[in-house]
């Protein structure tokens, strides 16, 4: 993170001119923006959007741009407004020289691709993923890189230009987070423009504003490897298309409705589900507990959104994306306003089977699937060889089917192990014969 150096002594100079032409955007019309961007935020979301842009806690790591004869300082509003000019000294304190020379090169790469500086030849693509891949492999440049975009995005009159800005927002925060001190000036920023009477920029910024709740929550995308060229385009892409992580159950179904049209549950489980035992997973040691290749589950993911079967080599894999597809659901399988009645009624079985059966039909489904297949992992001719107990199995998986609201601590702690032994009631004694089948 920005560090406390001595001042910059110069700024580019904020200019009225147009950007040029540049890469083509991912929406053409306002139309095809379907409903209002605002009614598909999760509901927990609407209370943490502040209401302004407040920067108050963070000026102090803003840097000092000064302009003409006299060195005058640039006010912070003009530091904060579309310019067609590259920077000269970094939006942020950066007192490595270089991080100073990266950040300004960063900015370049943001222009290249919001079509405010010439492409010359290249893709816009592979700029796009230069810019993410900078960010996700350097945190002291995460912070610099949004606010960069919060500048290239205010009072640009250029709508392409614009909506490419917040292309680039999406796309980043799919990859990373922002840091905390950062987290609430970048949320007030991206929220106002919700309203914005430019539909095209109201869907993809209630599209960033989701995935830098699920950033704060989960944080910077895991792995040795950068982001290759297809996940930075799926990314993109999951702008406007419902990606199968990440996303609400009824927008999973509604994708599948016309492929899988009498399937209960969202197919990605049924595979995935399917794949831990074709590689035995049920008789390898620590499954669920051990985790797959990061780059691995990185690959997976990214092959599932496209439509495509991935090929596993390990069980430890597609377990891995099984629980990951299940942590990334905008809601958690047991909704917020049953997570009290499930942690209450942990110390007696038929209670907790009771308020199973109070979920929501989806929801009631693809519990009692999984349910059916910890079963199933649970075997007692199963666990001397995976080590899993139904305790273990139970402890690994209560925290992807139910989400404590709290942020507590003790709360938290204290919750643990009513989770854990909620959820070892429905697999020893749950009901599943009418579960969905497994591949």
């Amino acid at each position: 993170q920005p560090a406390q150096p001595a001042q910059p002594t110069q700024s580019a100079q904020a200019q009225t001119a147009q950007p040029a032409a540049g890469p083509k955007s991912s929406v053409s019309s306002a139309g095809s923006a379907g409903p209002s961007p605002l009614s598909s935020l999760p509901h927990t979301l609407h209370d943490r959007v502040p209401g302004s842009e407040d920067l108050h806690n963070y000026k102090s790591n803003m840097a000092v741009h000064r302009r003409g004869l006299f060195r005058r300082k640039v006010p912070i509003a003009t530091m904060l407004s579309w310019s067609k000019a590259a920077l000269s000294t970094p939006m942020l304190i950066t007192p490595d020289k270089k991080l100073r020379r990266a950040a300004l090169d960063l900015f370049k790469q943001v222009q290249v691709y919001m079509g405010d500086r010439h492409l010359r030849g290249r893709e816009a693509a592979p700029v796009a993923r230069h810019v993410v891949s900078t960010g996700w492999a350097t945190v002291a440049l995460r912070d610099e890189l949004y606010l960069q975009l919060c500048k290239q995005t205010t009072s640009n009159r250029n709508k392409a230009s614009n909506l490419r800005g917040w292309e680039l927002f999406c796309m980043c925060l799919n990859f990373f987070p922002p840091s905390a001190k950062f987290h609430s000036y970048l949320q007030g920023y991206i929220a106002k423009s919700i309203d914005s009477p430019d539909k095209d920029v109201a869907v993809h910024a209630a599209h960033a504003l989701k995935k830098l709740d699920r950033a704060r929550q989960t944080g910077a995308r895991k792995g040795q490897a950068a982001p290759t060229q297809e996940e930075v385009d799926l990314a993109k892409a999951s702008i406007l298309r419902t990606p199968l992580f990440g996303s609400s159950l009824e927008d999973i179904m509604e994708l599948q409705a016309s492929t899988f049209p009498g399937l209960k549950i969202p197919r990605v489980i049924q595979v995935l589900a399917g794949a831990v035992l074709q590689q035995n997973g049920h008789r390898t040691e620590g499954i669920f507990r051990v985790p797959g290749d990061v780059d691995a589950v990185n690959l997976a993911r990214v092959a599932l959104n496209r439509g495509d079967n991935p090929v596993f080599r390990d069980a430890h894999t597609p377990a891995s994306v099984l629980k990951l597809w299940f942590r990334e659901l905008v809601d958690p399988i047991v909704p917020a306003d049953l997570y009290d009645a499930c942690v209450n009624a942990c110390d007696n079985v038929q209670a907790s089977i009771a308020v199973v059966s109070r979920l929501p039909p989806l929801n009631f489904e693809i519990m009692l699937f999984i349910i059916h297949f910890l079963q199933r992992m649970g075997d007692p001719a199963n666990q001397a060889l995976t080590k899993m107990t139904v305790d273990n199995l139970s402890m690994v998986w209560a925290p992807n089917l139910l989400r404590c609201a709290s942020d507590d601590p003790m709360v938290i702690f204290n919750n643990t192990r009513r989770e854990m032994t909620f959820v070892r009631n429905l697999v020893t004694a749950m009901n599943t014969d009418g579960a969905v089948t497994l591949p």
